[in-house]
C-alpha cells in the first residue's frame, strides 16, 4: 500500500507543477486550477489509502467535514472577498503546522540515534514557529483587508530592536528545546517560543502599512508553504515537502516581483517595515476639480480611437466589471481600439483584477500589464479609470515627500483626457491626496462605479 500511496504523490506533485504552470497565464487559468483540483484530491485520496484503523475513521471526519466548509465558502465569498479568504486560509495552513508538531512532540517519537533525534526535533520546532508567525500574521492580514483594524501602519519605538530581541529569544527557546533530555522541558519551550513567534507575527504585519496588503497576502502564502514544507521533513511526507516548496518559493518570487513593482525592498516585508517610509503626507496638489457628465463622457469614448480602462477595487466592490465588458464589446463594435490597463498591484490581491475580468468574458489579448501599456498612454485618447486611485497618482514620481515616491505607476495623466469614475474626492487605500484629479485633462465622474457605468452603456446603447 505504501508503493501505491507513493505513486499517488508523485502524480499529485506532477500536478501541482502543472497546476502552477497553467495559472502562470489567464488563458489557461481555468486548467491549471483543474489540475490543482486534481492533484489535491489525490492526495488526500492517497493519503486516506495509507491510513488504518481508527486513524482512518478520524480522517474521514475531517475530509468530509473540510470539503464541506471549502464549499460553503466557495458559494458565499463574493470575489471582493477573496483577499481576505485567502487570507484566512493561510492562517489555517499556519495554525496545522503548529498543531501538527506540537501532537508530534508530544507522541514521544524517539529516532535511532542522537543526531536524527536532533534533525527531528529541530524541524518540529522550525514548523511550530513558521506556522504560528503564518497564523498570527494571517489573521491580522484578514482584519486589515476586512477593515475590521485600520490599514495606517503600526510603528512601535525600536520596534526593528524588539523584533530582534524576540527572534533571539525564539532561538535561545529552540536551543534549549533541541537539547533538553525532559519532555516537559522542551515542551515548556516549544509552549514560550509559540506565544512568542505568535506576538511576532502580530507586530510583523500590524506594522505593515494597508496599501501594502497585496504584498502581504502573497509573503504570507510563501510563509505557509515553508510551514508546510517543515511540517513534511518532520512527517517524512516527500508530498508535503514538495508542495510546501512550490507554493514557498512561488509566493516568495511573487512577493518579489510585487515588491519591483512597488518600488520597496524586498527585505523590508521580511522584517515588517514595509510601507512605513518615514515621510510626510506629501505636497498639496495644485489645480481645479473639474466634474463631468455620462453625457460628455460618452461623447468622448465615441470620439476616440484609442481608449484604455484602468481598473481599481471599486471597480470590484461594485461589481462593475460585467457592465465594463459589454461597454467595451460596444465601443469594439464601432472601431474604437480599446484595452485594459493591469497595475500588478491593483486591488488587494494580486491577480485579482484579471480574474474579475476574465469572468466578465473580456478578451485576454486586450488586458495588458502596466509594463506593456505605460508608453502608449502618450497617444490614447481617453483614459476611463474605474474605482483606482494608488495606482494612477502621479505623486509617485513628481513628489519625493509622498509616501508612495518611487512606486512605479500607471502614467494615465499622459493621455489626452483622462476620465475619473469615483465616489469622491477621498484618499486611496495609501491615505494621500492624488494630484491627478486637479489635473487640466481630468475630468471627475463622481458616483458609484456601478451606476456610473451603467449610465454610461445607456448613453452609448441609444447613441
Amino acid at each position: 500500500m505504501n508503493g501505491i500511496g507513493n505513486m499517488a504523490w508523485l502524480g499529485a506533485a506532477t500536478l501541482f507543477i502543472l497546476s502552477l504552470r497553467g495559472l502562470s497565464h489567464p488563458a489557461s487559468a481555468r486548467r491549471g486550477n483543474l489540475y490543482g483540483v486534481l492533484g489535491m484530491g489525490l492526495a488526500v485520496l492517497a493519503t486516506l489509502l495509507v491510513t488504518a484503523g481508527a486513524g482512518l475513521q478520524i480522517a474521514l471526519i475531517a475530509a468530509v467535514a473540510g470539503g464541506g466548509i471549502g464549499a460553503t465558502l466557495a458559494k458565499r465569498v463574493e470575489m471582493t472577498q477573496m483577499p481576505q479568504l485567502v487570507a484566512v486560509l493561510h492562517s489555517f495552513v499556519g495554525l496545522a503546522a503548529t498543531l501538527i508538531s506540537i501532537a508530534n512532540y508530544m507522541s514521544g517519537t524517539v529516532a535511532a540515534n542522537p543526531v536524527e533525534q536532533a534533525i527531528h526535533d529541530t524541524e518540529i520546532y522550525v514548523g511550530a514557529f513558521i506556522g504560528t508567525v503564518t497564523f498570527s500574521g494571517s489573521i491580522v492580514a484578514f482584519l486589515k483587508l476586512q477593515g475590521t483594524l485600520s490599514g495606517k501602519p503600526l510603528v512601535l519605538p525600536a520596534r526593528h530592536l524588539l523584533n530582534a530581541v524576540v527572534l533571539a529569544a525564539c532561538i535561545a527557546l529552540g536551543y534549549r528545546f533541541v537539547s533538553s533530555p525532559a519532555a516537559g522541558d522542551g515542551l515548556y519551550a516549544l509552549l514560550v517560543m509559540c506565544v512568542l513567534a505568535a506576538a511576532l507575527g502580530v507586530h510583523l504585519v500590524m506594522a505593515i502599512g494597508g496599501a501594502d496588503m497585496p504584498v502581504v497576502v502573497s509573503m504570507l502564502n510563501s510563509y505557509s508553504g515553508w510551514a508546510a514544507a517543515a511540517t513534511g521533513f518532520m512527517l517524512d511526507n516527500d508530498l508535503l515537502v514538495t508542495t510546501g516548496a512550490l507554493v514557498g518559493s512561488s509566493g516568495a518570487i511573487l512577493s518579489y516581483i510585487m515588491c519591483r513593482a512597488m518600488n520597496r525592498s524586498f527585505v523590508s516585508v521580511i522584517l515588517g517595515g514595509f510601507g512605513t517610509v518615514a515621510a510626510t503626507s506629501g505636497a498639496a496638489p495644485e489645480g481645479e476639480v473639474v466634474a463631468t457628465t455620462v453625457d460628455e463622457v460618452g461623447a468622448l469614448l465615441r470620439d476616440a480611437s484609442e481608449v484604455v480602462i484602468v481598473p481599481g477595487y471599486g471597480m470590484a466592490v461594485a461589481q462593475a466589471q460585467g457592465t465594463i465588458s459589454e461597454i467595451t464589446r460596444r465601443l469594439r463594435s464601432l472601431g474604437i481600439r480599446v484595452r485594459f490597463g493591469i497595475h500588478p498591484v491593483a486591488g488587494r490581491l494580486p491577480g485579482h483584477m484579471n480574474v474579475l475580468l476574465a469572468e466578465a468574458k473580456v478578451p485576454y489579448d486586450i488586458v495588458l500589464e502596466m509594463d506593456e501599456i505605460n508608453e502608449d498612454f502618450t497617444n490614447t485618447d481617453v483614459v476611463l479609470v474605474i474605482g483606482a486611485n494608488d495606482i494612477v497618482n502621479p505623486g509617485a514620481q513628481e513628489d519625493a515627500s509622498s509616501p508612495i515616491a518611487g512606486m512605479p505607476v500607471l502614467e494615465v495623466w499622459k493621455a489626452r483626457t483622462v476620465v475619473v469614475s469615483k465616489r469622491s474626492m477621498a484618499t486611496g487605500y495609501a491615505g494621500v491626496d492624488n494630484p491627478l484629479f486637479y489635473k487640466d485633462n481630468t475630468r471627475m465622474l463622481f458616483g458609484d462605479a456601478k451606476g456610473s457605468v451603467d449610465a454610461l452603456l445607456r448613453h452609448i446603447e441609444a447613441a
